[in-house]
């Protein structure tokens, strides 16, 4: 007789912190934006119980903030917050990829080619709800030879912060170019085992993207 196979179950607060977590993620809910749980609980049909316990953990990641009143809001970053959260990018991206280029094999080599593969045909398809998740799997592929799990727990809540706007950041055509050919430079070095030229074009390739990226929140903010 054969086994049943485990079918991994998700909670309402599971399901609704997914389906926030994207909103906020990709602008639909906008910095800053007051977050009424009336209306979520309306929104998906439920009560307001799951709700609290769905900002609770957006709460957690850093992505909504909750007020003592039992108020919230999606979290807005300063400026210079965004910017340490790109400075914090440097600081451990740079650490894994140094500690992973000498330990790469072939098998690592073939997973970032499929993940360039798949990132650049999200591109091409205007898919806005992949880039940030692609981006940090392609990244997490050129690490992952490090095996710094520390590390990468640390840098996956800082990645976290810094979706939102990577996608805003890949928004404008004339980023997704440079990032491309980036991406495929930064696995030609690796490949190479030219370890310092590979974290220096890691360094420029996170300090562009924080460069442009204040300059165009900077400009938003303005306009509004």
């Amino acid at each position: 007789m054969p086994r049943t196979r485990a079918i991994p179950r998700q909670s309402l607060p599971d399901v609704i912190t997914n389906d926030l977590r994207e909103r906020i993620l990709s602008g639909e809910m906008a910095e800053g934006e007051t977050i009424r749980q009336e209306a979520l609980a309306e929104d998906y049909d439920v009560s307001r119980m799951p709700i609290r316990e769905a900002l609770k953990r957006l709460d957690a990641e850093g992505l909504v903030q909750l007020t003592n009143n039992r108020g919230a809001s999606v979290t807005m970053h300063s400026l210079s917050e965004i910017g340490e959260i790109f400075d914090l990018r440097v600081l451990l991206e740079v650490d894994l990829f140094q500690h992973a280029i000498p330990r790469m094999r072939k098998a690592d080599y073939e997973t970032c080619e499929r993940i360039l593969d798949e990132m650049e045909k999200s591109y091409d398809a205007y898919d806005v709800g992949r880039w940030g998740s692609m981006n940090y799997e392609y990244h997490m592929a050129l690490y992952a030879a490090a095996d710094r799990g520390l590390t990468n727990e640390i840098l996956q809540r800082v990645n976290r912060q810094s979706d939102r706007y990577v996608r805003m950041h890949l928004s404008v055509m004339e980023q997704r170019e440079p990032a491309k050919k980036d991406h495929r430079q930064l696995l030609s070095l690796a490949r190479a085992g030219q370890v310092q030229d590979a974290c220096d074009l890691l360094t420029k390739h996170i300090r562009r993207t924080k460069d442009q990226l204040l300059d165009m929140v900077t400009a938003t903010r303005n306009a509004d």
